[in-house]
């Protein structure tokens, strides 16, 4: 059976006891795979169970049922102990009635909350160090209690200094990079060049007691004098916090052919005052392993200082006077060489390796090497110093942590994002165009490599990439117990969650899903593939190594049965760039079941796609890119790639103020149709009235997407009137959602009806969230003559040809079957028909076929050793990512609306 037959029949081929035994065959999983922890309805917890050991401050995103929290209530926070937290709150969206739909929360550093704590109503206890920020015309000055920040208003640093009381302790944050103008072998030479952040606006964004955040815009300066590469940083200030959290996201503006960038990172100054014995180094590893080093060490030595100058030194703590040490030691303590430079370098997702040297002009001495470092690491004495790191490190490979100078009085540190020991970043297209120069050339080709390839589409320029890292201003070196701690929650930041049940009572996300439901044996075999199906994926992206700085969070399009890999080399098939919103699959499964797994494999693909995959500057801003073997190489720039439907969940589940900056790109991406007609391609278009075309599926899907949130996150009536204006437009056609493509005004934001009679329907209008906007755009607007536009179109779909040409006049194929059943499951629902439901099962291939197939004995599971592939592989060779996302949604979907029915 091929993929397509799969989906077509909503079948799969294996048994859920093969499926285990295959997983489980010697196969590593995905990096922090956790067991689902209990939740409590109506209590928060953490995502992975565990309250984290470091608390630098936490904010998270909560829902609301309408009509329930008013503008401008107060609200607490109450620990498992039931002591009151101090708790800034501000609203993220709106209900129609104007009360509060989803709210974000910021709780101060250093609070224990347990594991289980909630949210009530009334004023909480202020924090016993609030956030202060004060500005001035050249600085913003920001104190946390333990430290102060100092901002300058322009100029070359992010950070100007970092104080304890008197006491800077590090200073002159900035971002610098490498840029060279050849990477070929066979070229020239290439000339390196360095740039160097430069600040244009800062904002002070958010003003709050328990947390405060600076907004930093500028641009990146070459010695040349060039500028490029826009960026945004964003500093995160929580009360009572020892610790920085900074967000970094850029957009690469440069010319792919001649600008190279060999090295991208955040680099900070140090100041030293402790002896050189008392000064450390510290690099976190992986499964809490850890590299601690003083520039100056005095263990190991033909002679012995004593134990307790040992152990203090060991432990980070103040060596004892040199008077209480051995005088063979002391009197010989300049014999010892002192380290000055430390580096940490992860190349790849596999290997690290630690090295040091005394100085320039001389070797590099190898220290250590490992698997997956954690990229955080600790420069400083006894006195203080900074402990730092790097969400994702490994992850986002090639990475790199320098330290320079730890022997001298003010040592240097480089948090590299792309590391400069790593080849040149080449953003190319990866062919010639192999003379691919016009339209009937390139669809042609689009027959044989699935690839959509035109001269000049396939570029770069304007996407993104954002980085988040911590800074921990210390008074002291960290004990090897909190360093490892901090490793731990920088790498994977802790998250607070809500229960499942609460996310579906508050109704913010539509009735589309319901709560995991075991009760019957086909429900059981329905929910057991819907669990397999995520954590196959979660173990693809670790045996398949989807990792790296472009790459990581995204997953691979269609499997590749007789080579045993993803079809990473072929045109369309591989890296899948939201193909048939396995986003949405992953938010909705996360939200039924509460697993960290799922909820991590879908954030990661967020941050990547709203980053990677949307263009953010130039001629295709607003617009994403359709599926290729690089992520912006398609020629196919549409806006069902850029859609918020598939990032609004990260923004109100996180509050992530990234995500947020790019709903805010993507509200009027509609415009971008001026600029490129996604159907310039096809032959013989049909004129449509208007200055541009909408088809009604997929761009009408997303730009529905994009005015919904914009509508919820502000409460502005604009948006809503654009909704209700073109949901008007198509419902009062009489053809509705089969009349395939209407007109668009870009000015005035007005769909404009195409002629009658002209049916066109396709397999993919409904499978990019249209299902799913239309679902809460019912649920939110009266509007019956949609309502009822769209109910005609679910019941027909999947109608047979007489029921068809007796309703719009012929009969069109169809295809998604399976998919498309969730359609008939939401008419079945909305108009109380048993016998539509019925339908909508059959379609799914329920019971039979799908319980014949599920228990079968012929095994689609298979697990692949060398000298077959390189690494072991678990493989499911009939599953896409097309089939996993739509028939993941599509159980999902027809659980929650016809479950009765099954």
């Amino acid at each position: 059976m091929n993929r397509r037959e799969f989906l077509k029949r909503g079948g799969v081929a294996a048994s859920l006891p093969l499926t285990l035994q295959a997983m489980s065959s010697g196969c590593t999983t995905m990096a922090g795979s956790v067991a689902a922890p209990p939740r409590q309805a109506g209590r928060l917890s953490w995502l992975e169970g565990t309250e984290p050991a470091a608390k630098g401050g936490t904010t998270w995103g909560h829902p609301w049922p309408e009509g329930e929290l008013s503008a401008g209530e107060s609200l607490h926070l109450v620990a498992q102990d039931g002591q009151k937290v101090p708790l800034q709150s501000w609203p993220t969206a709106y209900w129609p009635d104007g009360s509060i739909k989803w709210t974000a929360h910021a709780a101060p550093a250093g609070v224990t909350l347990g594991e289980q704590f909630q949210i009530e109503r009334g004023q909480g206890p202020q924090p016993e160090r609030p956030v202060r920020v004060a500005s001035s015309g050249e600085f913003i000055e920001v104190s946390t209690g333990p430290v102060t920040f100092s901002v300058p208003t322009s100029g070359d640093y992010l950070i100007r200094s970092m104080s304890r009381g008197n006491a800077v302790v590090a200073q002159n944050a900035r971002l610098v990079g490498l840029v060279q103008d050849q990477v070929d072998p066979e070229a020239p030479v290439s000339r390196v060049s360095s740039f160097q952040s430069r600040t244009r606006r800062v904002t002070v964004e958010q003003e709050g007691r328990v947390r405060a955040v600076v907004k930093i815009e500028g641009i990146h300066k070459v010695e040349s004098g060039k500028e490029w590469l826009p960026f945004t940083v964003r500093l995160y200030f929580y009360s009572g916090a020892e610790s920085l959290r900074v967000s970094h996201s850029f957009v690469y503006d440069g010319d792919d052919q001649k600008n190279f960038i060999r090295g991208l990172g955040l680099r900070f100054d140090v100041v030293q005052r402790d002896e050189l014995y008392d000064r450390h180094v510290r690099f976190v590893g992986e499964n809490d392993g850890l590299w601690a080093e003083s520039p100056k060490g005095i263990t190991g030595l033909r002679q012995d200082p004593g134990k307790a100058v040992r152990d203090a030194q060991l432990a980070g703590r103040k060596t004892p006077p040199l008077s209480e040490w051995s005088p063979r030691v002391s009197g010989l303590l300049h014999y010892v060489p002192v380290w000055n430079d430390f580096t940490l370098s992860q190349l790849n997702a596999n290997g690290f390796t630690v090295k040091k040297r005394t100085k320039p002009g001389h070797a590099w001495i190898d220290a250590d090497q490992g698997k997956r470092a954690a990229g955080v690491a600790y420069v400083g004495g006894v006195s203080g110093g900074v402990l730092f790191g790097m969400r994702d490190f490994w992850q986002l490979h090639p990475v790199q942590v320098d330290i320079r100078n730890a022997g001298r009085e003010t040592s240097e540190a480089t948090l590299w994002f792309w590391s400069p020991e790593a080849p040149p970043m080449d953003v190319r297209f990866y062919h010639d165009g192999m003379e691919q120069e016009t339209h009937e050339q390139q669809l042609d080709a689009l027959k044989i490599t699935y690839e959509d390839y035109e001269p000049g589409f396939d570029t770069a320029y304007g996407v993104a990439r954002t980085t988040d890292f911590v800074l921990c201003v210390l008074g002291a070196t960290p004990s090897r117990v909190e360093t490892v701690n901090w490793g731990n929650e920088i790498s994977q930041p802790a998250q607070v969650v809500a229960a499942p049940e609460d996310y579906l009572a508050s109704g913010v996300f539509g009735a589309l899903w319901s709560l995991p439901d075991r009760s019957t044996t086909r429900k059981k075999q329905i929910e057991d593939r819907l669990d397999w199906q995520v954590e196959h994926y979660r173990r693809q992206v670790d045996q398949h190594h989807w990792y790296g700085f472009w790459d990581y969070g995204d997953v691979m399009h269609t499997y590749d049965v007789d080579r045993h890999v993803w079809r990473y080399d072929i045109g369309g098939y591989a890296w899948d760039n939201s193909e048939l919103s396995p986003d949405l699959w992953l938010w909705y499964s996360f939200l039924r079941s509460g697993d960290p797994g799922t909820f991590r494999l879908a954030e990661a693909m967020t941050r990547h796609t709203r980053d990677v995959d949307i263009y953010h500057l130039g001629r295709f801003r607003g617009l994403g890119t359709r599926h290729n073997v690089q992520h912006w190489g398609c020629s196919a720039k549409q806006l069902r790639v850029s859609t918020a439907a598939y990032r609004r969940f990260h923004y109100f589940l996180t509050g992530d103020d990234r995500t947020g900056d790019v709903l805010d790109e993507v509200v009027d991406a509609g415009e971008a149709l001026t600029r490129v007609d996604p159907t310039r391609k096809l032959p013989n278009r049909d004129p449509v009235p208007g200055p541009e075309r909408m088809q009604v599926g997929t761009d009408w899907g997303s730009v529905a997407a994009n005015w919904l949130t914009a509508w919820e996150r502000t409460g502005d009536d604009q948006y809503r009137e654009r909704l209700v204006g073109a949901m008007r437009t198509i419902g009062a056609h009489p053809d509705g959602f089969f009349a395939g493509t209407y007109g668009f005004d870009p000015d005035t934001k007005e769909l404009i009806a195409p002629p009658d009679g002209d049916i066109s329907v396709s397999h993919l209008s409904a499978v990019f969230g249209l299902v799913e906007i239309n679902a809460e755009l019912i649920q939110l607007l009266d509007v019956p003559e949609y309502r009822a536009a769209w109910l005609r179109y679910c019941r027909l779909y999947n109608a047979s040809d007489e029921q068809k040409r007796a309703e719009v006049g012929r009969a069109f194929g169809t295809h998604l079957e399976a998919p498309h059943s969730r359609l008939t499951a939401y008419a079945a629902a909305q108009e109380g028909d048993s016998t539509l439901a019925k339908r909508a099962w059959e379609e799914f291939r329920l019971p039979q076929e799908f319980a014949r197939q599920w228990t079968g004995d012929h095994q689609a599971i298979l697990e692949v050793k060398p000298p077959q592939v390189l690494n072991p592989v678990v493989e499911a060779p009939w599953l896409s990512t097309n089939d996993a996302s739509q028939w993941g949604l599509a159980a999902i979907q027809n659980l929650a609306l016809i479950a009765d029915a099954l």
